[in-house]
């Protein structure tokens, strides 16, 4: 895909740094509530879509419903309600397209580092481009990279890899001409990934097992939204859509409040779910009883309880072990027990990054990130005309993702109406306590919070949970809320350009 050449002086309104599901909606909203302002988005790779251009592994699918998956403003006309990654990623590409979007994405365009000048309130962002360092500037720098590495994913120091003569593979890295008919495959993990591969596989592997160190909570759900498709039929698209979305936005938050409140009842209930549906005699406490309560990690979906399925038909198990080393012929068990694999998939999880590994500076000065303190879940404070998306662990990353972008329109008709050129937060309250930025026990997110922003205890440094809550705050809650600073550039800066651009706006 041909990248659109830039000039080493452009200048844009906005700067989106991304062009995945978050950047092409933050997109969206800004063209819609300004068309002319000028903006570009800065994708690495050569592909708009993100994650679900990146992960290309058998039956990747959402594990959240696209009912609340899909942007508020387009809505989700697919049969199924867990949709599977090639559907999604078209539902992107075609929002991006019918907008116009994808004319203003600059593919392989790697943003490496951004500087922030209060005197001339502009960011300056350096980007990598086919092996070329060229400069940009903007006035707000708004990034929707995700919160991993997209190079690699999390593997592991398996004793004894280098010894194993079959074919190992991670799920981000997935190979194309990966054969595994008629093949013993093990999927190390238990999360998302796992659980979504493992009965993918199991129609053509001769046997696929999921070894797990310890188990993880697993809901069968249906894979089809048949009210859903009812109410569209019978309200249209878009209504039918608000009502659904609607509609399991209060299911999910009170199956996540229940959990935190009666973490007893909900393991009960996860648990007689399984039972049902696996073989009789099963031991499913030893496989599908977590250490943890409900929530405490990411809830996994089963769209019509297909791991279960495969697990009653046969070829398919699941083991709970540790891995003490890798064999030439499979995977050594601490139990003393040996796993025969031709095919190992180490479905272990991600790498973190904050903002795509941008260096951050502020009129010179390096922004420490742990440092820092995110405002409502979207800025940090200290950095100005800096927003950035991160999506719900316990609901779907795009209600906040639209959350974020109606905010970040609001806080620019601010600036316009009252001619502020720059707002930053500020946390100069004693009782606000740090919190990390995303409280969730998986392993995953332990191992790299402490390179990233912290979340503080009270609003609005509290990093929200509750879709409804978010709601009030970010689309109806004040801008200016004494925690948010505004201020112009010296009317010297002002007048120059001014004077350089006669008969223009002053607008920067």
């Amino acid at each position: 895909m041909s990248a659109e050449p830039i000039a080493s002086t452009e200048h844009f309104d906005v700067l989106i740094v991304g062009a995945g599901l978050s950047g092409v909606g933050a997109a969206h909203h800004l063209r819609t509530a300004f068309p002319d302002r000028t903006y570009a988005i800065l994708e690495a790779r050569d592909a708009l879509g993100g994650t679900w251009d990146l992960f290309r592994y058998p039956g990747v699918r959402s594990d959240s419903d696209m009912q609340t998956l899909g942007y508020r403003f387009r809505p989700w006309t697919g049969v199924k309600s867990i949709a599977d990654g090639p559907a999604i990623l078209q539902y992107i590409q075609d929002t991006a397209a019918d907008a116009g979007i994808d004319r203003h994405i600059r593919y392989g365009h790697r943003v490496t580092a951004a500087s922030w000048s209060t005197e001339d309130a502009l960011w300056t962002v350096t980007v990598e481009h086919d092996g070329e360092t060229r400069q940009l500037t903007t006035n707000l720098l708004y990034v929707c990279s995700g919160y991993y590495h997209y190079d690699s994913g999390h593997r592991p120091a398996f004793p004894g890899i280098e010894q194993f003569g079959g074919t190992v593979v991670h799920p981000q890295q997935w190979p194309a001409e990966l054969d595994y008919a008629d093949k013993n495959v093990v999927v190390i993990g238990s999360g998302a990934t796992a659980v979504t591969i493992v009965p993918a596989m199991a129609g053509q592997a001769r046997h696929v097992t999921m070894l797990q160190r310890s188990p993880t909570y697993i809901a069968a759900i249906p894979g089809e939204d048949k009210l859903a498709n009812r109410l569209r039929a019978l309200l249209g698209d878009r209504l039918g859509y608000a009502v659904t979305r609607w509609k399991n936005v209060a299911t999910t938050t009170a199956i996540y409040q229940l959990s935190r409140r009666r973490p007893r009842l909900m393991r009960s209930v996860l648990r007689k779910g399984a039972v049902k549906l696996l073989p009789p005699g099963y031991d499913v406490d030893r496989h599908f009883r977590p250490r943890y309560n409900p929530w405490d990690q990411r809830l996994c979906l089963a769209p019509d309880g297909d791991l279960f399925t495969a697990i009653r038909r046969g070829g398919t198990s699941v083991v709970t072990d540790e891995i003490a080393g890798f064999t030439e012929t499979g995977i050594r068990l601490r139990s003393g027990t040996e796993l025969p694999a031709d095919v190992v998939v180490t479905a272990t999880g991600l790498r973190l990054l904050a903002f795509g590994g941008i260096r951050l500076t502020v009129d010179d000065r390096p922004v420490q990130l742990p440092e820092t303190m995110a405002y409502k879940g979207m800025m940090l404070s200290g950095v100005p005309n800096f927003v950035f998306t991160v999506g719900y662990t316990n609901a779907s990353w795009t209600l906040k993702a639209d959350l974020v972008s109606e905010y970040t329109v609001r806080l620019l008709r601010h600036l316009d109406e009252h001619g502020y050129d720059q707002c930053v937060p500020v946390n100069d309250r004693t009782d606000v306590a740090e919190r990390p930025l995303l409280d969730f026990q998986a392993g995953y997110v332990q191992r790299s919070m402490h390179e990233f922003p912290r979340a503080g205890s009270r609003r609005p440094w509290r990093m929200g949970t509750s879709y409804p809550n978010d709601l009030l705050l970010l689309r109806h809650g004040r801008i200016d809320d004494g925690a948010l600073r505004f201020r112009r550039k010296p009317a010297v800066h002002r007048a120059a350009a001014q004077v350089s651009s006669p008969g223009a706006p002053a607008r920067q």
